[in-house]
């Protein structure tokens, strides 16, 4: 039986309350880990020095092994956690990374300067879809492959991030682009998948009204139709990513 402890919250948030540590996390960590953040299904994540502790009880919608293998490959092709140690028994799964330098788009500082963390989503997505190579990547993110049913004409094959809400950008002292976090759907598909669901997220994270400074960091006009269809294929899938919510996975 899972343990009451790790029943999905209705939310994704920040743990105000007690938080028990599950005996794998402590098999991988020294000290006592600090709880940062936990998601929709049941899933927690660590501080543990400078080092972050993914846990995901038993859930099929939920794979670190997954996250593991493209941070793997991303190893050296773009600014993301490096990967520590990764494990699974009966009770569920931990991967472990090293913390990166920067604050996650949505931390105090940024929501306080909305124009600069939409500006680096921006960026940050450009570089990653210009920098990753479409031939060699392995994990394939369609809309036909996400269950999707129709889609517009392809307008550019990326690696898209898969998950690329606000949250999951981090940004330099500067203002800058720092990295990216939670990669665990990245995949080859239009780019319009992630530009959609980027532009989407800023409304979630910030005051409404940011979105032409994102399009114009990426260097894109919106293309509705391409938008509207990749908004919609993401509202339709299952909860499984932390929408507007906050990331830890960086080192202040």
């Amino acid at each position: 039986m899972t343990d009451p402890a790790f029943r999905p919250s209705p939310v994704a948030e920040i743990p105000t309350g007690p938080v028990a540590v599950p005996d794998l996390v402590r098999r991988v960590t020294c000290g006592e880990p600090i709880p940062v953040w936990r998601n929709e299904l049941g899933g927690l994540t660590f501080r543990a020095g400078d080092r972050f502790v993914k846990f995901n009880p038993p859930n099929p919608e939920i794979d670190l092994e997954r996250e593991r293998e493209r941070l793997e490959w991303l190893r050296g092709r773009h600014p993301v956690p490096e990967v520590l140690d990764a494990r699974a028994d009966a009770s569920g799964q931990v991967l472990v990374t090293r913390a990166l330098p920067g604050e996650s788009a949505v931390a105090p500082t940024w929501r306080a300067r909305p124009r600069a963390a939409a500006r680096a989503i921006g960026a940050g997505l450009r570089m990653l879809h210009d920098a990753l190579p479409v031939e060699t990547c392995p994990f394939e993110w369609s809309a036909e492959s996400r269950g999707g049913i129709d889609p517009p004409p392809i307008d550019r094959l990326v690696v898209c991030h898969g998950d690329a809400c606000s949250p999951n950008t981090l940004l330099a002292p500067d203002g800058s682009f720092a990295g990216h976090v939670d990669l665990g759907s990245l995949g080859v598909a239009d780019r319009w998948a992630d530009l959609a669901v980027a532009s989407m997220a800023l409304d979630w994270n910030f005051d409404p009204g940011w979105e032409g400074e994102f399009w114009r960091a990426y260097g894109i006009e919106p293309d509705a139709a391409r938008v509207a269809y990749y908004r919609e294929l993401w509202n339709l899938e299952p909860a499984e990513r932390d929408r507007g919510g906050g990331r830890a996975e960086a080192r202040a």
